[in-house]
């Protein structure tokens, strides 16, 4: 059988990832292509509660760097080899709310925690299993916080609530690594009309795994 296509999709708080996640997911749907779509950190029961430990819970309000890094490395890795792996190897596509590169980039870069430790735990994680494609949400930091706020309501965020500075760091990251990673990586303005970075996903997504839209 053949294996499915991995894509993730990354970007700082507030850059619209749910959105795209969403209409990608009903094109594929359309066209009868099985999805599996994942969240991080989350997608599994363990990693449900390492997520509400990370953002949410007061037990996980004084973590440090070091400690957030591993949560996040642990949730994946159920991840991957609870759902991600299987719906690849079954042909389905993989649409991923987050994967390996947010690490490098909040906890390498915003924390500044060394990156070959942080590379190594993410390879650890992860094993064999990197996305296809990846398409980073590029937009302002300031925006982007903004958004993410203004959308969350009530509920707090230790994630979210980090100084603008920190966001400002995680968006040169993620640019930093999109230009190290040319061939994976596809850089999509976070900032122009819904229905056009929707269109631009699409077509990235049809030339590159034309094969499965015979």
């Amino acid at each position: 059988m053949k294996r499915g296509v991995f894509i993730s999709f990354e970007g700082s708080e507030g850059c619209g990832k749910s959105t795209q996640i969403a209409r990608l997911e009903r094109r594929l749907g359309d066209v009868g292509i099985e999805v599996l779509r994942t969240r991080e950190p989350g997608g599994t029961a363990a990693g449900e509660v390492i997520r509400d430990l990370l953002q949410h819970a007061p037990e996980g309000e004084h973590l440090v760097s070091e400690a957030e890094l591993l949560l996040f490395a642990a949730s994946r890795a159920q991840l991957v080899r609870e759902k991600i792996a299987p719906a690849l190897e079954r042909g389905a596509w993989v649409i991923a709310d987050r994967f390996l590169d947010s690490t490098t980039v909040y906890q390498g870069t915003g924390r500044g925690l060394a990156a070959a430790a942080v590379d190594a735990i993410n390879r650890f994680a992860v094993g064999k299993w990197l996305p296809d494609t990846t398409f980073l949400l590029d937009m302002d930091a300031a925006e982007g916080h903004a958004r993410a706020v203004r959308s969350r309501g009530d509920q707090p965020d230790r994630m979210e609530d980090q100084p603008l500075a920190f966001f400002e760091s995680v968006r040169r990251g993620y640019l930093k690594l999109a230009e190290e990673n040319p061939e994976r990586i596809v850089v999509v303005d976070a900032a122009d009309e819904i229905e056009r970075i929707e269109q631009r996903i699409w077509q990235v997504c049809r030339q590159r795994f034309d094969e499965f839209f015979r």
